[in-house]
């Protein structure tokens, strides 16, 4: 959804404050700065060869030594995607999404080369080369959805897919070696269901120049639960507390994490060593 046609527009409205920048609007910053987490979806079909769409964009973005260590899943099937939301914390719009895309950490494929090779791969091992995966994989699929917002359509992302990794697994048939970074609903937004921007961290908080500057971090943290407490009353949200309070009881411990807390265990059970 395009709303405004100006650069200094669309900056201001991700900060929630002023902000000029000397450069003109082009229609890539424009998609990327129209960004917003839909979670309310049309039952208007996705166009013939998104996928292919998302995936060319996927193999474009930067990757790791040329490893390309990710592989995606499709899921159209609704029954499929009603199984993945089950096991996602039961967020609803899988359901309500056409199509939810499943990114993956993939060292089987090197796995598998390597041994028809008869090639040495002991570095597949590697909590490193687990890392590679899912940044490549994270890299991919950011290019992929700025791809299809361009076309129309919206994404949001599913950390949830991440909740139960080991059944998750059975479920696409992953072999070993290979793990679910996340998941993405993409479809059209509800018309009636609209999504705002919603505001991010001041700059000062995020950009450092030579040194960190935790000082500065504080003072813009300070600031930007200001400005998201506006947000929330405008969107009606009901949070637990200002924006620090809110995603501090998200991290309180073992038991908010929604099983996570378990990942290292069933990482292994996936077959990754992790040395």
């Amino acid at each position: 959804m395009k709303t405004n046609n100006s650069l200094d527009a669309l900056i201001s409205e991700r900060y929630s404050k002023p902000m000029s920048l000397p450069f003109e609007l082009n229609e890539t910053l424009e998609t990327i700065f129209n960004h917003r987490s839909c979670r309310h979806y049309s039952q208007e079909a996705v166009p013939e060869q998104t996928i292919e769409l998302m995936v060319a964009a996927g193999q474009s973005a930067s990757n790791s030594s040329n490893l390309q260590s990710w592989s995606v899943i499709a899921v159209e099937d609704p029954a499929r995607r009603d199984r993945l939301a089950s096991l996602s914390s039961n967020q609803e719009h899988i359901r309500a999404c056409p199509l939810f895309l499943v990114w993956l950490a993939d060292l089987s494929r090197l796995e598998t080369l390597g041994k028809r090779r008869e090639l040495p791969h002991d570095g597949l091992h590697y909590s490193e080369l687990l890392t590679v995966g899912v940044v490549d994989a994270a890299l991919a699929a950011q290019n992929a959805a700025v791809a299809a917002e361009s076309i129309g359509l919206s994404i949001t992302y599913i950390g949830g897919i991440r909740n139960n990794p080991i059944e998750v697994a059975k479920e696409l048939g992953l072999p070993p070696r290979i793990f679910a970074v996340f998941g993405m609903c993409i479809g059209y937004r509800h018309p009636e269901k609209p999504a705002a921007i919603k505001p991010r961290l001041p700059q000062k908080a995020v950009l450092h120049r030579e040194q960190y500057d935790a000082l500065a971090v504080q003072n813009a943290a300070d600031e930007y639960c200001e400005n998201m407490n506006h947000f929330y009353e405008s969107q009606k949200m009901k949070t637990r507390g200002d924006w620090a309070q809110h995603s501090l009881y998200r991290i309180r411990g073992a038991e908010s994490l929604n099983g996570r807390d378990h990942m290292l265990q069933a990482l292994k059970v996936l077959g990754f060593q992790l040395r």
